[in-house]
């Protein structure tokens, strides 16, 4: 068979169409679009080939997928920015934005967090500074929720809306005016550090609090992060080992689960630590002390 030539005829309900150069038809399933196009029409569309997802170029934006530790999150990289400084404040290139299904106030505030949480099966949505990670239930499948994704991303840019239409002046990491010394370098540790080399695998990580009579550092992990098998490694052997070796007061890290992240079964320690390869090569580029 001749090589397909890249002219759209038309669109059929649930299938794009499309013509090989001696005129016989192939159609490639995964696109929910009907009517008629030109055979020069710029297809703003995603298409599904023998279960690899495929990006098509809409007005020169493409969007790149990448895995994550987490398999239940996956990274979207539309090309373009997410957040910016007029929607995430003077951090924009670390702070990022997470809602869970089940925070409504929150997703009022991200018409692209309120347009991808109208596809079920999806449980977070994490903002980053150029991606979006997706975290999806464990009972749904990649193959229905990608191409859905793709479109709502795709969408979203169309319309010229803001990922967030606004966002709290005061993050997890401020430091306030009644922050002790302590709990100002744990957040600045955090903030400059840490959260950069977690947010390259799509993940972040919050302070939630400083308890000084145990030493106990609490926070709260987020994107791709939230209920990965390999955060407990990545918790204690890097962050709690940075948070140590340069604040002695500090003597431990704990991750304050969601709820609907109790009941998640443990993984093997050996695969755990495989899967949280790529977290400690990205937390030692930033020079975070591992133990052996």
């Amino acid at each position: 068979m001749r090589p397909l030539s890249l002219s759209f005829r038309h669109f059929l309900r649930g299938q794009a169409v499309l013509t090989n150069r001696a005129g016989s038809i192939r159609c490639i399933r995964g696109v929910a679009m009907a009517g008629r196009l030109g055979p020069t029409t710029t297809v703003p569309s995603v298409l599904i080939l023998n279960e690899k997802i495929i990006t098509l170029q809409k007005r020169t934006m493409f969007i790149q997928t990448a895995d994550t530790p987490n398999p239940e999150s996956v990274k979207f990289m539309p090309g373009r920015p997410v957040l910016t400084s007029e929607t995430s404040g003077d951090s924009a290139d670390t702070t990022g934005f997470y809602v869970t299904r089940n925070d409504k106030a929150d997703i009022a505030l991200s018409p692209l967090a309120k347009s991808l949480f109208e596809i079920d099966g999806i449980k977070g949505v994490y903002l980053g500074p150029d991606f979006v990670t997706i975290t999806k239930v464990a009972e749904t499948g990649w193959s229905h929720i990608r191409t859905l994704v793709f479109s709502a991303i795709m969408d979203h840019y169309a319309s010229g809306k803001p990922a967030l239409t606004s966002t709290p002046e005061i993050t997890d990491t401020t430091i306030l005016d009644d922050d002790d010394e302590i709990v100002a370098m744990i957040k600045e540790l955090l903030e400059s550090r840490i959260r950069p080399a977690v947010q390259e695998d799509g993940g972040d990580i919050r302070y939630v609090g400083f308890n000084v009579d145990t030493g106990i550092v609490n926070v709260q992990l987020a994107g791709s992060c939230a209920g990965c098998p390999s955060s407990s490694v990545t918790l204690k052997n890097g962050v709690e080992n940075m948070l140590m070796h340069y604040i002695p007061e500090v003597t431990g890290v704990e991750a304050i689960a969601e709820e609907d992240e109790e009941d998640s079964e443990p993984i093997e320690a050996s695969e755990d630590e495989a899967k949280a390869k790529s977290y400690e090569e990205r937390l030692r580029a930033a020079g975070i002390p591992f133990s052996d």
